[in-house]
């Protein structure tokens, strides 16, 4: 089996793909070009021995996936779209500012809000498990209400078949398969460790490890949620990557189930000049690190 560290990010016209120790993002240009941006991963993150720990290599993860993976989202808009005289360009403080107001808006919608609506219910409750387990269930609607209205719109719906390229690629470089277009064309859109997965763990541990805080007063359920997402960050990579390597345990599978389906909503069939792209992105990763 191939290494587990490749995974990526569907972008706009394009795919991310991140190794061990580099990062290539692939956009397709108005033209019809694919330009490649690569970089190291060098920052003190990816450097510490720590960081490459059970539990902490998680917040890892979680700075790809908010930080990395929101700049190379911004990146591909300037490739994608400024060429093509649709946006303007996003850089310097617009692009921080942007960045800022995507993680704040993301916080808020999947963490707190759940939190704030369940602490005026918690007096009709008789238990800490209730209030916490409809607080998940409140975040889990959240989820798939967001995936599925957001899925609806002909640019998403463009993204999430550059998402089913991006995993296609990486499930045929697993395999051992030639990434052609062609071959990798034959494999699946979905992914055991895809990022919609990774938030449907983390939605079902966050009420596992919030009833044991009980009901707190509103503002301290509100900081709990926060200082506790790295925590829940950390375990939920492990039961990811466990989950990659045993899969084809029959148990293993049977509990995955719920998270390939969910990547449903977040995939869709990309045709075969998005599934050069993705390869493009993969390839490049592979060769900055020796591997290809």
């Amino acid at each position: 089996m191939k290494d587990l560290n490749y995974g990526g990010q569907a972008v706009l016209e394009g795919v991310m793909m991140r190794g061990r120790d580099v990062v290539a993002l692939a956009v397709r240009k108005p033209s019809g070009e694919i330009v490649v941006h690569t970089e190291p991963l060098t920052g003190l993150l990816y450097a510490s021995r720590w960081m490459k720990l059970p539990f902490l290599r998680g917040l890892v993860r979680l700075w790809d996936a908010l930080i990395l993976g929101t700049r190379m989202l911004l990146l591909s808009a300037n490739l994608a779209l400024v060429e093509s005289g649709e946006g303007a360009e996003l850089t310097g403080p617009l692009a921080w500012g942007t960045l800022a107001l995507s993680l704040g808006m993301g916080v808020t919608i999947f963490f707190l809000i759940p939190a704030f609506l369940v602490s005026f219910l918690d007096v009709y409750m008789s238990s800490s498990l209730l209030s916490n387990t409809l607080e998940g269930a409140i975040r889990l609607g959240i989820l798939v209400g967001y995936l599925g209205l957001m899925g609806r719109l002909p640019d998403v719906r463009r993204l999430f078949a550059y998402h089913g390229a991006e995993h296609k690629t990486i499930n045929a470089y697993e395999d051992g398969a030639s990434l052609e277009p062609e071959v990798v064309s034959a494999y699946s859109s979905a992914h055991l460790r895809c990022g919609t997965s990774f938030l449907l763990v983390v939605v079902v541990l966050t009420v596992l490890l919030f009833a044991f805080l009980g009901r707190p007063p509103l503002l301290l359920r509100l900081a709990s949620r926060m200082l506790l997402l790295p925590l829940i960050a950390g375990i939920s990579y492990e039961v990811i990557r466990f989950s990659a390597a045993h899969r084809t345990n029959f148990l293993i599978r049977l509990l995955l189930a719920p998270n390939l389906a969910l990547q449903r909503l977040s995939t869709r069939e990309p045709d075969e000049s998005m599934l050069e792209v993705a390869i493009t992105a993969l390839k490049r990763v592979l060769a900055g690190e020796g591997s290809l």
